[in-house]
């Protein structure tokens, strides 16, 4: 068939020339971030970072308040289900392995922190906006490596007190506490200590510098796990003595049912993100 005056004509193709330069991506990606190598830093750094947190929780004390709430509300809910069921023994790993999600908690203080050393404004639309953006990047990874690590140990503080309390004394551990502190029970919490003690330095060095990063810059998670373990690799004396210290005030604040966790996790949550500063301070 013929073509007409009426047909449209075809378009050529265009045939690229080799020596011309692309244009430029319009919307180029930026890449990951750059991380900084890990700073030295000496004892006299705890306290100040403990002023800090304290300072940050005074000049917004409503957000502490408020994230807090949601540790405090879990806590009470886990005693509550262990109470309902009978299984009251179940409080003990609970309690001691609680701490361990203490750093998802402080996501949100995080950012409050950020934005008070910067000057920009505590803006409650602003700052619970980039809370729940994180669903979007590598913290939902972290919290399910937090969880997991958490539910793992409770599973396996499980299995210490039966393998050497038995089932049968597991029962009556919350009434009897003398069982503790005799015979097998000394053996169990020791064993159990060390265990423990094994699970929370592993995660504690996983998320003293990788959960504040990970919110911070655009980093992926496997990274920013390595660049925390080389913090506390480098800082390992003063590490030790701030997670000593994370571990002692999270356990004073959940002695009167939870409730003092209203004060010492927004403090130490600002704390923890002036320490992650101090280790990884940002070149700009």
């Amino acid at each position: 068939m013929s073509m007409t005056d009426s047909d449209p004509k075809p378009i050529p193709t265009p045939i690229p020339d080799p020596e011309r330069e692309p244009l430029p991506d319009p919307n180029p990606d930026p890449g990951p971030d750059e991380i900084p190598l890990p700073e030295t830093i000496g004892f006299d750094t705890i306290p100040q970072v403990l002023a800090a947190g304290w300072r940050d929780f005074r000049r917004a004390p409503a957000f502490g308040l408020l994230f807090a709430a949601f540790y405090v509300a879990g806590g009470l809910v886990l005693a509550a289900v262990a109470l309902a069921s009978g299984q009251e023994w179940w409080l003990m790993p609970f309690v001691v392995g609680f701490p361990l999600i203490a750093p998802f908690a402080a996501t949100g203080l995080y950012e409050v922190s950020r934005r008070i050393e910067t000057d920009r404004p505590l803006i409650w639309r602003e700052i619970l906006g980039i809370v729940m953006a994180q669903k979007d990047r590598q913290v939902p990874s972290m919290a399910m490596l937090i969880l997991l690590m958490f539910m793992f140990w409770v599973f396996v503080a499980h299995t210490i007190f039966a393998l050497f309390m038995g089932v049968s004394s597991l029962t009556n551990v919350t009434s009897s506490f003398e069982l503790l502190f005799q015979g097998r029970g000394l053996t169990m919490l020791l064993v159990g200590s060390i265990v423990g003690a094994g699970f929370a330095m592993m995660l504690f060095s996983i998320t003293v510098v990788g959960l504040p990063l990970i919110m911070d810059r655009e980093v992926d998670l496997v990274s920013a796990m390595i660049a925390s373990f080389q913090a506390v690799g480098r800082n390992l004396p003063v590490l030790l003595v701030w997670a000593l210290i994370i571990a002692g005030l999270l356990f004073i604040g959940m002695l009167p049912l939870f409730l003092g966790l209203f004060v010492a996790l927004p403090v130490l949550g600002h704390a923890s993100w002036h320490m992650y500063r101090r280790l990884m301070p940002d070149p700009e």
